[in-house]
């Protein structure tokens, strides 16, 4: 196991367009991307700055200057459903426990999940319905809001509830949150 994560929310926060000059030159329409989220973030919810709204709606973009922003979001308590490609029920023991280190993106909703982009009907693949403690729902601040995207942030620890082959192809994972002895990543 890794040590925990410290110090990185004691870093200054710059603004967006700082934040971009240095890949403007690399990513195409990147400053397009930056003021179009800013005209649409006017007055944003939970607390957040104009610029840490925009970096959210620019993460739902598939881009990433946005980690501080999501730890300013209030946690909540849901049950959230994510998708996946891929048969994982041999990496997923009954009564486990796992920390996912990346962010990972959920939904509230399952009709969300009929998309071929996040799970579908057809192939190989597994559901996670995940008892969750600390959420962030970003709906208010997403590019996609009818997805009803939830983000659970990184170093979150799970614990494996049940596995399930339901036929056809998919799998279903259920996982409950739970807190590590430790914090994984320190926060103020």
């Amino acid at each position: 196991m890794l040590l925990p994560i410290q110090g990185f929310e004691k870093m200054p926060l710059g603004s967006l367009e700082e934040a971009i000059n240095p890949i403007v030159s690399f990513v195409p329409d990147v400053e397009q991307m930056v003021w179009f989220d800013k005209q649409n973030c006017s007055d944003p919810k939970d607390g957040l700055t104009n610029d840490e709204s925009a970096s959210i709606m620019l993460y739902t973009m598939e881009w990433e200057p946005y980690e501080k922003s999501f730890y300013k979001l209030p946690s909540t308590r849901h049950v959230v459903y994510r998708g996946i490609k891929s048969n994982l029920t041999a990496q997923y023991v009954r009564g486990s426990r796992l920390v996912w280190w990346g962010f990972s993106s959920c939904t509230l909703s399952i009709e969300t999940l009929k998309n071929e982009r996040f799970l579908g009907n057809k192939g190989v693949r597994t559901l996670f319905s995940i008892d969750c403690q600390s959420a962030k729902n970003i709906r208010s601040h997403s590019f996609y809001a009818e997805e009803d995207e939830i983000l659970l942030l990184p170093a979150r620890q799970f614990e494996v509830i049940d596995c399930l082959d339901q036929g056809n192809g998919l799998h279903i994972i259920q996982l409950r949150e739970t807190q590590p002895k430790f914090p994984l990543i320190k926060l103020n």
